[in-house]
């Protein structure tokens, strides 16, 4: 029997116009509606109309990514779609929250919200970046960041993709320190991202204390679906454990690779991102080629799954 698993798009995947060829269904639009209810904000005109560069803040990204993915699980799960697990990169983990009960909607697009929020005003901008390292092997990079930390300023790893493509994060002088020393060991490229702030790294901790408080009246609830967390990379399903690795995941490195690798262990032959973009897709693919992937961010993917998934 095929088993699935549903994963969700973190920061970085917001578009213009996401979500907008679902809207002439009832159900889904009311998302739309749930969503700027809960946050008191037009966040269905930014979505739809942008501009991009207010889209694109961490507190309007976060919500408004969710809100799509939300949306997108709804409409697959009403075709009869329903995942063996869930799992999110970054952000993305919430959205994994929400399709497996763990928090209702308009709880959880609150809580991303205040989340933007916290990270936003946890650093100063311009003084933290990230930067992605291709063509090193992470414990290679973990040696670098150690000695530019301890040298220069604060930078970890952050995400760990695929093979090949890790995220570094921390200050601003740390990352660029840590660029030049991954080069000249043997990374192949060592691109600065267009982020607004170092995610994923110790420099987060003001934004976990603040959420920490947040989620603590969330009333979070055991999952239906087990979600592989990013900070684990193991299935989890109690409540009580959800709230401290949420909290975690502002400051830990994204464990994309062993998640994924997890889910494959637990027997996931498909992989159905839900939401904007094809971006967890194509990690999947550098990760193990066998499996199979359907990216479902319009009606036309969505109908493509469904399709797919019925045979």
């Amino acid at each position: 029997m095929t088993k699935i698993a549903f994963i969700y798009p973190g920061q970085g995947s917001q578009t213009i116009g996401m979500g907008e060829s679902f809207l002439t269904d009832d159900k889904s639009r009311q998302f739309f509606t749930d969503a700027d209810e809960a946050l008191g904000v037009k966040l269905a005109e930014l979505m739809l109309e942008g501009p991009q560069e207010n889209l694109t803040l961490t507190y309007h990204a976060q919500p408004a990514l969710l809100t799509v993915s939300a949306m997108i699980t709804e409409r697959l799960n009403r075709a009869g779609i329903v995942p063996d697990f869930t799992a999110g990169h970054s952000l993305g983990e919430y959205s994994a929250l929400v399709a497996s009960s763990v928090l209702p909607f308009e709880k959880a697009v609150d809580i991303v919200h205040k989340r933007g929020l916290f990270m936003n005003d946890a650093v100063p901008a311009g003084e933290g970046a990230m930067a992605a390292i291709l063509g090193m092997d992470s414990e290679e990079l973990k040696k670098v960041t150690n000695e530019v930390t301890d040298s220069t300023g604060v930078v970890q790893l952050a995400n760990l993709n695929c093979p090949g493509q890790i995220v570094i994060s921390g200050t601003k002088a740390g990352v660029e320190h840590a660029c030049i020393i991954a080069k000249e060991r043997g990374a192949k490229r060592a691109i600065p991202l267009d982020v607004s702030g170092p995610f994923h790294s110790e420099l987060m901790r003001p934004a976990s204390q603040a959420l920490s408080k947040v989620l603590s009246d969330a009333f979070l609830r055991d999952a239906a679906i087990p979600v592989i967390t990013n900070v684990t990379a193991k299935s989890e399903t109690h409540a009580s454990q959800f709230q401290e690795l949420l909290v975690r995941q502002l400051y830990s490195p994204v464990l994309w690779e062993q998640s994924v690798r997890e889910m494959i262990d637990l027997g996931v032959t498909v992989f159905v991102e839900v939401g904007p973009g094809k971006v967890l897709s194509g990690l999947v693919k550098k990760i193990d080629r066998s499996v199979q992937t359907l990216p479902v961010y319009d009606m036309e993917s969505f109908e493509k799954a469904v399709e797919e998934l019925s045979k």
